[in-house]
C-alpha cells in the first residue's frame, strides 16, 4: 500500500444517521479495484443449521486481503456469506492471489463453493454507476466502510452472472487467515427481545427510501445503545468455543496437521478463558480493555448501497419496523427483507491482541442476512414477475368476438 492512501484522506464521521447524507461520500481513485464475493448455495447451508460456517467463510475474504495488504486500511464490508472491498492496484496480484487461495480452502475444509471477483471502478463508472465510501468510525482506532452509488451491488450481481470471477488456487493452497477466529459464544437476545437481520435497498426514488431510513432510526435510537445487540462489558466467553474447529481449519500452516492446529486454538482459548475470568493484563492484553473494544469495533450496522443491520429489538419496536418497512415497500419507496431469531454470531479479525484495531463482524445467529437477502430477492422477483404479467396482458389484443 502506497504512503498516500486516498482512502485514509476521507474524513471519520461518528453519527450513523449521516449514512443518508450524500456529501460524505467520495470517489475512489479509477484505477483501483473493486472485489465481491459470496458462497452459491448459501441458503442451503443456512436453511442446514451451518451459520458460523457461512459467516466464517464470509470474513476469510476479508482477512485474507488483510494479509495480503499487511494490515493496511482499505475499504471493506461484511455481508454475513460474503464480503465486498476496495484496494489499489499496487497489491492486486497479491490481493487476487489471495482470493484464489481463499475460495480453494472454502471448498476443500468446508464444502463451500465460495465465487469471488474482481473489476477496475473505471468499468464500473462506464455504466454509469459509481463507488463512493464513507468512513464511520466506531472508536477511536477503528472505522468502517460505507459505500454509496451503486457501483458495489452491480459489481456484485455481474459476479453472480460469472463475469470477472477469479479462478480457484491449486488444490490444496492455504489462504493466511492469520488473525480470524470466532471464538465469543452467540449473543443471546435481551430478555423479551430478539435479534433482527434488516436488509433495506433504496427503491427508484431515492430520497423516499431516505425518509424511510431516517424513520427507522428513530425507532433503533430510542433504545439503549442504539439496539445493538452487544453488551457493553462485550459478549460472553465460553469454554471451549463452539467456533474451535472452524479457527483451526482457518489457521493451520499450509500441509500442516490439523490436530496441532486444533490444539494450538484450544490452548489460546484456554488461556483467554483465564484472563478474562480474572481480568488480569498479561504480556500487553489487557481482557477489559479488550471487551470494552469488542463491543464497540462492530459491525452491526452499515451501508452499502443499502442498509443492513443486526440489532437488538423490543416486540414493539418490530412491529413498528416491519409496519414502518411494509408501507413503504408498498408505496414502491424500498425493498426489505428482514428475519428474526433469538441470537447473533459474531466473527473476528484480531491482528494483535494488544492493539485496540481488531474487527467484529455481526450476523443474526439463525439465518441473520442470507435468511433476510432471500426473502428481499424473493419479493422483488414476484413484483417483477407481477409487473411482466401486466405488461403482457395489456399488450394482448381483444378477442373481436
Amino acid at each position: 500500500m502506497p504512503v498516500n492512501n486516498p482512502y485514509l484522506d476521507i474524513p471519520v464521521f461518528n453519527d450513523f444517521a449521516k449514512v443518508l447524507d450524500p456529501s460524505i461520500y467520495h470517489e475512489l481513485p479509477d484505477d483501483w479495484w473493486v472485489g465481491t464475493s459470496d458462497i452459491a448455495g448459501s441458503t442451503k447451508a443456512v436453511a442446514a443449521g451451518r451459520f458460523k460456517d457461512v459467516n466464517m467463510v464470509g470474513a476469510s475474504v476479508i482477512c485474507a486481503v488483510s494479509n495480503a495488504l499487511g494490515h493496511s486500511d482499505y475499504p471493506f464490508i461484511f455481508g454475513g456469506d460474503g464480503a465486498g472491498f476496495a484496494c489499489p492496484p499496487d497489491h492486486i496480484d497479491a490481493v487476487r492471489d489471495a482470493l484464489a487461495a481463499t475460495t480453494t480452502w472454502a471448498n476443500e475444509a468446508l464444502g463451500f463453493d465460495l465465487r469471488v471477483a474482481l473489476i477496475r471502478i473505471a468499468e464500473i463508472r462506464a455504466t454509469g454507476r459509481n463507488v463512493r465510501v464513507a468512513r464511520y468510525a466506531v472508536s477511536p482506532p477503528v472505522s468502517y466502510a460505507m459505500f454509496s452509488g451503486r457501483g458495489m451491488k452491480w459489481a456484485e450481481d455481474r459476479m453472480k452472472q460469472g463475469n470477472n470471477l477469479v479462478a480457484p488456487a491449486p488444490a490444496g493452497t492455504q489462504p493466511n487467515l492469520s488473525g480470524l477466529s470466532c471464538r465469543w459464544s452467540p449473543i443471546k437476545a435481551a430478555e423479551d427481545s430478539e435479534i433482527l437481520s434488516i436488509i433495506v435497498l433504496p427503491g427508484e426514488d431515492r430520497p423516499l427510501f431516505d425518509v424511510c431510513a431516517a424513520k427507522l432510526f428513530d425507532i433503533l435510537d430510542s433504545s439503549p445503545r442504539k439496539s445493538s445487540p452487544i453488551p457493553a462489558a462485550g459478549p460472553a466467553f465460553k469454554f471451549p468455543p463452539s467456533g474451535l474447529r472452524l479457527e483451526a481449519l482457518a489457521t493451520r500452516a499450509p500441509g500442516g496437521s490439523l490436530f496441532k492446529a486444533w490444539a494450538q486454538a484450544l490452548y489460546i482459548s484456554l488461556i483467554a478463558l483465564i484472563l478474562f475470568k480474572t481480568g488480569k493484563s498479561v504480556g500487553g492484553f489487557d481482557p477489559v480493555r479488550y471487551r470494552d473494544y469488542t463491543a464497540l469495533n462492530t459491525d452491526f450496522r452499515k451501508f452499502g448501497d443499502g442498509l443492513w443491520m443486526t440489532v437488538n429489538c423490543t416486540p414493539d419496536q418490530s412491529r413498528d419496523i416491519e409496519d414502518l418497512l411494509l408501507e413503504a415497500e408498498q408505496h414502491g419507496d424500498i425493498h426489505f427483507g428482514v428475519h428474526h431469531q433469538k441470537t447473533a454470531l459474531m466473527t473476528c479479525i484480531v491482528p494483535s491482541v494488544t492493539n485496540d484495531a481488531h474487527f467484529h463482524f455481526l450476523d443474526g445467529g439463525e439465518g441473520g442476512y442470507t435468511a433476510a437477502a432471500t426473502a428481499c430477492k424473493t419479493k422483488m422477483q414476484k413484483m417483477a414477475d407481477a409487473l411482466k404479467q401486466a405488461r403482457h396482458a395489456s399488450n394482448i389484443s381483444p378477442d373481436p368476438a
